[in-house]
């Protein structure tokens, strides 16, 4: 893999060549989409690199001392040897950056591969193509923040950290000194806190984006713009806190912050600037003097960096990983904007030549991503789509199983009696001519009981392995949470049963194709997925009415999803995937069943700050169906309503409870009002029943089943790219 590194001896920068590092205990191994360049701390480091031996001594006076300590213990020619081999060695660059989980080593259970992360550290975040990060310097990514903006990650934890020592309350006025990448975080996260911020920088660029971003007023700190400001915001009071963000050897930042303080006001060393404090100026005052160190609680302290040891929340509420969680969702939120701050987006293959330009002064940026290998820009991006293999269909599965002697009732097992198994399912197939709910089976003993009691299961039991081992049992149901579902389908099948698994069938690529190597190991291709709509009474009527197309169709699902109560399962993405990965199938499945094809192609796009979708899937006719799936609409709008456009045609779908038709003729059909939405659930039940009773085809084909589960997938790699994904037939 290849790595950005500096020798400080020479000041020689490189994109070398290193082996990949190894995913050891505690922490993950990561993929990186995107870096950060840090324009103050990196490359101050560059610069001290391209100084002369002379000039690295009077930079750096704390490792003078340490010269100086080594020659009296070790003497001259020993230190001079251990000197010259620090300085003559590559070091890395790099410290904020996203990426997706690669492997996971021993002991993490919060995160798994594919899941995108953001990273933090000097010795774990670096400019590389993998990293080893362990587990309390990186954080999950919220769902629909885009991997560019989750880079920010670190360098977004060092402004909180700085907010959270300068203890800022609502309807105070701060002063940020020194206006460049941390200093316009700390303005928009005090602003998003009611505080009122005066900016000061000699950059009138920054000064105006910082006012674009929520400063009250910006100027140069030299001019009287910034000290009448602060007069008027505060009639003449003074500022409750000063940030020093700035970096350089000048004395004026801390003398500026005497002078515009007020009484008892508090003074955050954020940067790296001179600190020749003003005796009597910070005497008089009583100003208070506090450092921020860098990410939070945590940092420098080997037992939570490395060996993961977690400070408990009741004694430290804000480590360095949960600032890095806390900056993200304020990204995600909307709270916080980093789009403006990107002065420049390069390819990492270039990662030399930029820093050299933002070295000699060429390129002036606030922040500069490097953008990895299969990365493409989110915006105008003219690369080749990334594209999701489906994964083939077993050819050794049979089609069709041995009908079942007359009369016989067909034996069911339900692993999982949760609310939807107990509310849209078994009521149809406890009052269904020749069936027998044979054996429910929960993980505790109660559930159990109550379904056997409630629906007369015959048996209740928490022991999986006897109820796949039953011969008896003709059919499983998998109505379980979702992280289990791939699991429960690959054991039941292997055991020879049919499978009813609510969706969705798997939340990651692995996962189907476990399922689909059971498939072929046991021969066994008798599935079906929850995928209900398809079978709803008045969609079928539409479908029928609205005829055969011969030209291509554009279809809009409008999902109005809703918000989740607090403390919902669904919202434990971290296990169970993100909402749209647990349901999505559903939309995906039925805009496919009207189209009479599989999507060729998956876009997706997800505004900042909730979890709404706009998911655009190509088919192979040309047609196109566009998925809304909303959680911020109004709770008494219909959930779903779906237009189908073609031929002249128009199909509408009215949350179920009634369908329309427009013919060429302008005609309107529309199908009587039921007395209750009917989703599809009987129809589907009875389907699946048959099926297993007369050994048919099961209701949906099992091409169709995992096209549709690939598709669901691809919608987070197309989120995760920024570019639209090509499901590309397995060979």
């Amino acid at each position: 893999m290849k790595q950005v590194v500096q020798n400080y001896k020479s000041g020689e920068l490189a994109l070398l060549d290193v082996p990949v590092p190894g995913c050891k205990p505690g922490g993950v191994l990561v993929r990186t989409a995107y870096s950060l360049i840090s324009t103050g701390t990196e490359l101050m480091k560059v610069s001290e690199a391209g100084m002369s031996m002379l000039g690295k001594a009077r930079s750096r006076p704390d490792q003078v001392a340490k010269v100086v300590q080594s020659v009296a213990t070790n003497g001259v020619p020993a230190t001079y040897r251990k000197v010259m081999g620090k300085l003559d060695s590559y070091t890395p660059l790099g410290y904020s950056l996203c990426g997706v989980v690669e492997q996971v080593g021993a002991g993490i259970d919060d995160v798994k591969a594919g899941d995108l992360v953001a990273c933090a550290g000097n010795e774990h975040a670096l400019h590389a193509e993998l990293n080893w990060v362990p587990k309390n310097l990186y954080a999950p990514v919220p769902d629909g923040l885009a991997p560019r903006h989750a880079a920010f990650g670190t360098v977004g934890s060092i402004a909180l950290q700085g907010v959270r020592q300068g203890e800022s309350r609502l309807g105070e006025v701060a002063l940020v000194i020194g206006l460049g990448l941390i200093g316009q975080l700390v303005v928009q996260l005090l602003a998003a806190s009611g505080v009122r911020v005066v900016g000061a920088d000699p950059d009138p660029v920054r000064c105006e984006l910082a006012e674009r971003l929520g400063a009250a007023a910006c100027g140069d700190p030299a001019s009287p713009a910034v000290e009448s400001a602060v007069a008027e915001l505060t009639d003449g009071a003074g500022v409750d806190q000063v940030y020093l963000a700035a970096g350089g050897g000048s004395n004026q930042p801390v003398e500026l912050a005497a002078r515009l303080c007020r009484d008892r006001g508090r003074v955050v060393d954020i940067g790296k600037c001179r600190l020749d404090l003003p005796w009597n100026a910070y005497y008089e005052k009583e100003l208070d003097v506090r450092f921020s160190r860098s990410y939070g609680p945590g940092r420098y302290d080997p037992e939570y960096e490395i060996e993961g040891r977690d400070y408990p929340i009741g004694y430290v509420r804000w480590t360095e990983r949960r600032n890095l969680a806390c900056f993200l969702g304020l990204v995600a939120r909307g709270r916080v904007d980093v789009e403006p701050l990107i002065t420049r987006t390069a390819a990492f293959d270039d990662a030399v030549e930029t820093y050299q330009s933002l070295k000699d002064g060429d390129l002036k940026a606030v922040a500069v991503l490097f953008r990895y290998p299969e990365q493409t820009e989110e915006e105008g991006a003219s690369a080749e789509a990334p594209a999701l293999t489906v994964p083939a269909v077993p050819s050794g599965a049979r089609p069709s199983a041995p009908p079942r002697a007359a009369k016989t009732p067909v034996r069911l097992a339900f692993v999982g009696a949760g609310n939807y198994a107990t509310s849209m399912l078994l009521p149809h197939l406890a009052r269904r001519d020749g069936v027998e709910l044979s054996t429910v089976v929960t993980t505790t003993a109660l559930s159990a009981a109550n379904a056997q009691r409630k629906f007369g299961f015959g048996r209740a039991t928490t022991d999986l392995d006897a109820v796949l081992g039953d011969a008896s049992v003709d059919a499983v149901f998998v109505v379980t949470r979702h992280s289990s579902h791939a699991e429960l389908t690959r054991k039941a099948l292997l055991a020879g049963k049919a499978v009813f698994v609510e969706k969705p069938l798997a939340l990651t690529e692995d996962e189907l194709t476990g399922v689909l190597a059971a498939v072929e190991e046991s021969g066994n291709d008798r599935l079906q997925v929850g995928f209900n709509r398809r079978f709803a009474p008045l969609l079928q009527e539409a479908r029928k009415r609205f005829g055969d197309r011969t030209g291509p169709a554009s279809l809009r699902y409008l999902v109005n999803a809703g918000r989740l109560d607090h403390g919902s399962w669904y919202l434990q993405q971290g296990t169970e995937g993100s909402r749209f990965a647990g349901e999505g199938g559903h939309f995906v499945d039925t805009a496919s069943w009207l189209l009479g094809a599989d999507p060729v192609s998956v876009y997706a796009l997800a505004p900042s700050g909730n979890e709404d979708l706009q998911v655009v899937l190509g088919y192979p006719d040309g047609s196109t169906a566009t998925i809304s799936y909303v959680t911020t609409g109004a709770a008494g709008f219909p959930k779903e309503t779906l237009d189908l456009v073609a031929d002249g045609k128009v199909l509408q779908l009215d949350d179920f409870v009634r369908t329309s038709v427009y013919d060429g003729r302008k005609r309107w059909v529309s199908s009587r009002l039921p007395k209750a939405r009917d989703k599809g659930q009987s129809a589907e039940l009875a389907a699946f029943v048959r099926a297993v009773r007369t050994g048919g085809p099961m209701p949906v084909p099992l091409g169709s089943l995992v096209a549709t589960t690939t598709a669901t997938l691809a919608v987070r790699a197309a989120l995760t790219g920024g570019a639209p994904v090509t499901l590309a037939e397995a060979r």
